[in-house]
């Protein structure tokens, strides 16, 4: 996300300081709604690696582009 005196948003990989390219936007279904959305920010290297580690926890994804946010993310089907 933006930090105080940035003008980019960078990827939510540790250690990464790429641009963010996607919005991994999530929700777990165990405690959230579906209007809930979090969201981890992806530059196009991690985008599969974080992605997968929310579904292998059960945890509905939508990817969408970094200037596109999601209104919610249904469960999965």
């Amino acid at each position: 996300m933006i930090g105080f005196g940035e003008t980019t948003t960078r990827c939510s990989a540790a250690g990464c300081t790429g641009p963010a390219e996607w919005r991994i936007n999530w929700r777990n279904p165990r405690i959230h709604t579906t209007d809930r959305v979090k969201v981890w920010l992806s530059c196009d290297t991690h985008r599969a690696h974080l992605t997968g580690y929310l579904s292998s926890r059960g945890f509905p994804v939508v990817i969408t582009p970094v200037d596109v946010a999601a209104a919610s993310v249904p469960d999965i089907a």
